[in-house]
């Protein structure tokens, strides 16, 4: 395959004008055995517009985006592509057609280099095979395109979940696209990093690029959509033009009502310390001699819940993954009602009450080969084995409270793990950890990919949590999360403590002690 078939043609798609339909879904159905994803779906793809689609997880979205990408085939109804009905067989099929995905979940092999991850399956030819060095100059373009110099012999396995997501974009951008699809493309990234992406997004528009853009971060899509689809329940609740559109008519459309996050509980005295960091560096993996966590001080209180929020490499999460075992102290102490646990192991500190729901699910927080129930169960194994004995009774106990409580919507225990969607997914991880009955929770970046009626009944189990004397703290770099149910925020800047406020804070106070731009 050569170079100029490819790689993405930078001149302006030639054809019809800006604003004409190109792809249009009618009356597309899918069923899964009894579970209807999708209920007679119409939905257009305008030429050179961002068409947002919104709505719950499980309300279809990514079922309507795979059907239309190849990934898979509707149940019924038909797509038609520039007036013509067809039926992808594959995502093969459907990039012939100039149609792309970049899905939620990375689906990268961590264990190759960047280059050979986004020429993956349509290598480039030269005359002695494989041409490996244009590759790698097309690498380093569109890495330049991205503002991410990574090198393009760097392993993806290396690379931070946020550099990842760029180079999941970056592939799907090296395809020749008429129509790109992306599903929470800036769920791991950096506030610059989504500007880059937005600015790439502009420029594709003026080529004549359609793009279908998918987000739980609301007030993010609004920046850049044309016109916007909700989805609920499998089936299409409105459509309006970004003219008419606002948060409130977001919401009110997805979920039936407008509410917010909730507000942090009250009623109870809190207790007495519950987790400490005493002086507390980490040192960076790829440059040991520097802190990514720098001497850091803080106490959090038995029926707290403080939040912690910071740009990318703030150091937010090697705090948190420290506190939980992940990765070792450089320096300092941490303590645990009292007791230094800086010498524990993971199993230990889980067992003396302290556990993290990491911000990667797929890597660090499912076993995808196994089914919902045996996930859920899985931290709490110990409570109902004894010996080589596992109480199938007592584990199908916390199996199905686990589910009731964190509201996961599947079809029962023995589900796949990847029949749920990310945001039921992410609800799994959390329940896993709560079923283990801790008394310190840590969550990082526990919203990502999950809609704002799950993020409502998140903060809402770390409230009811809170208020039984739990203590809780979660990470966030979306500054409305710390404006719900904290009573406390501490702003990470660079390593260390650059502020903290109570629950009475203003958005804009919380970004300038970050450091971010108040007016970006």
């Amino acid at each position: 395959m050569s170079s100029a078939n490819s790689v993405m043609d930078r001149s302006t798609i030639s054809g019809s004008k800006t604003g004409d339909v190109v792809l249009s879904a009618r009356n597309v159905a899918k069923s899964f055995g009894s579970v209807h994803a999708l209920k007679s779906v119409n939905f257009d793809i305008r030429r050179g517009q961002v068409t947002t689609l919104f709505g719950e997880n499980g309300a279809g979205k990514s079922t309507l985006m795979k059907i239309l990408s190849g990934v898979m085939q509707p149940s019924a109804g038909e797509i038609v592509l520039d007036g013509e009905s067809v039926r992808f067989s594959s995502t093969v099929d459907a990039q012939r057609h100039g149609i792309s995905i970049i899905h939620q979940e990375l689906s990268l092999a961590p264990n190759m280099n960047v280059r050979d991850n986004i020429f993956m399956g349509r290598e480039l030819g030269g005359p002695g095979g494989v041409d490996y060095a244009g590759e790698a100059r097309e690498t380093e373009r569109l890495m330049a395109e991205l503002d991410e110099p990574i090198d393009p012999m760097t392993l993806v396995e290396d690379l931070r979940l946020g550099q990842q997501q760029i180079v999941e974009i970056a592939r799907a951008l090296s395809v020749n696209s008429r129509i790109l699809i992306m599903d929470e493309p800036t769920s791991a990234l950096s506030a610059s990093e989504v500007e880059v992406l937005f600015r790439v997004i502009e420029d594709l528009k003026s080529r004549g690029v359609s793009i279908v853009y998918i987000s739980h971060h609301l007030e993010e899509a609004l920046t850049i959509t044309d016109h916007a689809v909700v989805l609920r329940d499998g089936a299409m609740t409105a459509w309006a033009e970004r003219r008419e559109i606002d948060l409130e008519w977001i919401v009110r459309h997805m979920v039936g009502e407008n509410f917010d996050l909730g507000s942090p509980p009250t009623g109870y005295e809190m207790g007495e310390v519950a987790l400490s960091f005493d002086n507390i560096s980490v040192a960076d993996v790829a440059v040991p001699e520097r802190s990514v966590v720098d001497r850091l001080s803080l106490a959090v209180r038995a029926g707290e819940i403080v939040c912690i929020y910071g740009l990318m490499g703030a150091g937010r999460t090697e705090l948190l993954e420290c506190a939980a075992g992940r990765v070792p102290a450089s320096d300092g102490r941490i303590m645990l009602e009292g007791e230094d646990i800086s010498g524990l192991s993971i199993a230990e500190r889980i067992e003396r009450g302290l556990v993290l729901v990491p911000e990667d699910r797929q890597r660090d927080g499912l076993v995808q080969t196994m089914a919902v129930g045996e996930n859920l169960s899985l931290a709490s194994i110990g409570a109902f084995t004894r010996g080589f004995l596992t109480s199938r009774a007592r584990e199908q106990n916390v199996i199905e409270d686990s589910i009731r409580n964190v509201h996961i919507k599947t079809d029962g225990g023995a589900a796949g793990i990847g029949s749920l969607s990310g945001g039921n997914q992410q609800k799994v991880v959390i329940g896993k950890m709560l079923a283990t009955r801790p008394r310190v929770v840590i969550l990082d970046e526990p919203s990502r990919g999950i809609d704002i009626g799950a993020k409502a009944e998140v903060f809402r189990l770390l409230a009811e949590g809170a208020s039984k004397g739990l203590a809780v703290i979660y990470s966030t770099s979306e500054v409305g999360e710390c404006l719900s149910v904290a009573h406390r925020i501490v702003v990470m800047s660079r390593g260390r403590i650059s502020a903290e406020f109570g629950a009475d804070v203003s958005r804009e106070e919380i970004m300038a002690a970050s450091g971010e731009s108040v007016a970006g």
